[in-house]
């Protein structure tokens, strides 16, 4: 099972404000503990909306450009781990011991996500195609 822990973003991720040394240092903590464990897959930040875009797409096909950034905050994330697990219960450990990604007594939130995995969905040639694409990655 993989989970998405989403690191929800802040006014200063936001003003571009990149982690002192401290956050780095507790963050890379975190993620060498995942990876001796074996369930780290993937872990990085995202830039300030300001330099991403979105697409729209409307009626008709229409697709529309609109460059960031973005106003809410609260939507936004920052970043992101990707951790493979047997359990939620596992998951959730782990998402109990992620760092404040703001700094220790400040007010932060992560949202933890399951990811759908092939086996979820109606067996098909289009699951297929996926799954040769997966086997192809690895």
């Amino acid at each position: 099972m993989r989970f998405m822990i989403l690191v929800k973003a802040s006014p200063e991720s936001e003003a571009g404000v990149l982690p002192g040394e401290e956050m780095l240092a507790t963050m890379g903590a975190y993620h060498e503990e995942l990876s001796r464990a074996g369930v780290l897959l993937d872990g990085v930040g995202l830039k300030a909306s300001a330099q991403g875009w979105r697409v729209r797409y409307g009626s008709g096909g229409q697709r529309t450009v609109v460059d960031g950034p973005f106003t809410e905050t609260k939507e936004l994330i920052a970043g992101y781990t990707l951790i493979q697990v047997r359990s939620r219960d596992e998951a959730m450990e782990w998402a109990r011991r992620f760092p404040n990604p703001r700094g220790e007594g400040l007010e932060a939130e992560i949202e933890v996500r399951p990811v759908f995995e092939l086996d979820d969905f109606t067996q098909g040639e289009a699951v297929e195609r996926f799954r040769k694409l997966d086997t192809a990655r690895h």
